[in-house]
């Protein structure tokens, strides 16, 4: 009988530990990287006040165009309401989320993990870069790990975590999808009213709702700010398996400057000028058929002090081609130079191409 007893121990023994190695081998990077940083993501939950038309009289009169002109709709406002996700960034309670996530908005309730909500102010929005910064009410918050963006492998496990279709509600978690991080340093220049420069791409699936989330490492860390997908097919709605999310480096930077309220980008050089064309350019007898023709130049000005001349053809800015002056002014956007940035450009002058250096200057 003793016998067997001490065999039914060391079966119990083996088996309990195979279990618990079963379930330590469960454990890896990816859910511990979950587990980390899924307490300080949040459902940001807002409602918009929209404008609308309507004319009460156009289904009645059988949708008769003159009727429409004589008769115009009026224009009334309704309650929308919207979600997306955020990211929690300090222990005071300060928020990264999207723009278009919170864009109009009348209300914002974010609702953290265990199904706690907070009111949330908005301390600052940046439409050009997509971003938004909010404040909880409260203390001791939750905060993620912050990597760095300039850092990240191409081939790594990242992990996107947010709202997709408001699935936070159903059991106040976050949802994670898994991928790598396919695509680093990708430009998409103007999109609309947006800028999107120096993207991460992952094929993490990312889905509406997922905007303002964060997109970790495997290290916990988090590496950029899910912002949009993309899709051949515009009325998608999923996810195609090329998502994109702002670098940290570059949303923290944002952040510092909404934290200060305010975001200088108006700037001048001192100069005036003219899209150069083909005619203008033979009648001034300029060996050059596109560009910025400089016309006027002020006094103690950056352009002054860098010699630029009246006559002086622009043909490119920061090593990209410039044929008008709203694709100067486009790439000084995409690039988001501000005042104080030093910026080359390339003139043509008597036959030669020259290099010049300048300081932008508050506008």
């Amino acid at each position: 009988m003793k016998k067997f007893n001490i065999l039914f121990l060391s079966i119990s023994f083996l088996v309990f530990g195979f279990s618990q190695s079963i379930d330590r081998s469960r454990q890896n990077a990816i859910t511990r990287a979950i587990e980390s940083t899924s307490p300080a993501v949040a459902s940001i939950n807002v409602t918009q006040i929209q404008q609308y038309s309507v004319n009460p009289w156009y289904e009645q009169f059988q949708r008769d165009p003159l009727f429409a002109q004589l008769f115009p709709s009026e224009t009334r406002l309704r309650e929308v309401k919207s979600s997306g996700s955020g990211v929690v960034i300090s222990q005071d309670g300060y928020v990264i989320t999207n723009y278009h996530v919170v864009e109009n908005a009348l209300k914002i309730i974010a609702t953290l993990p265990g199904g706690k909500q907070y009111s949330a102010e908005i301390i600052g929005l940046d439409r050009l870069t997509d971003l938004a910064l909010l404040k909880l009410e409260g203390e001791n918050f939750k905060y993620v790990k912050i990597g760095n963006s300039d850092k990240v492998i191409i081939g790594e496990w990242v992990i996107a975590l947010g709202n997709p279709f408001g699935l936070f509600g159903a059991n106040q978690q976050p949802i994670a999808t898994v991928g790598v991080l396919s695509g680093k340093k990708l430009n998409f220049g103007k999109q609309g009213n947006h800028v999107f420069q120096n993207m991460i791409q992952t094929d993490a699936a990312i889905n509406p709702g997922n905007s303002g989330g964060p997109l970790v490492n495997a290290k916990g860390e988090v590496i950029g700010i899910n912002t949009f997908v993309y899709s051949v097919d515009r009325s998608q709605q999923g996810s195609s398996g090329f998502g994109f999310a702002i670098p940290i480096n570059r949303a923290l930077n944002i952040v510092k400057e909404l934290k200060s309220g305010l975001i200088e980008r108006k700037s001048k050089l001192g100069l005036r000028g003219q899209d150069l064309d083909p005619r203008t350019a033979q009648l001034l007898g300029i060996n050059v058929n596109s560009g910025v023709l400089i016309t006027q130049i002020a006094p103690n000005s950056s352009a002054n002090k860098a010699k630029l001349k009246y006559g002086d053809v622009i043909i490119e800015l920061e090593g990209e081609k410039v044929s008008n002056r709203r694709e100067f002014s486009e790439i000084i956007e995409v690039l988001d130079l501000r005042p104080g940035d030093r910026i080359l450009i390339k003139i043509f002058r008597n036959g030669r191409v020259l290099k010049k250096y300048l300081t932008l200057e508050t506008y």
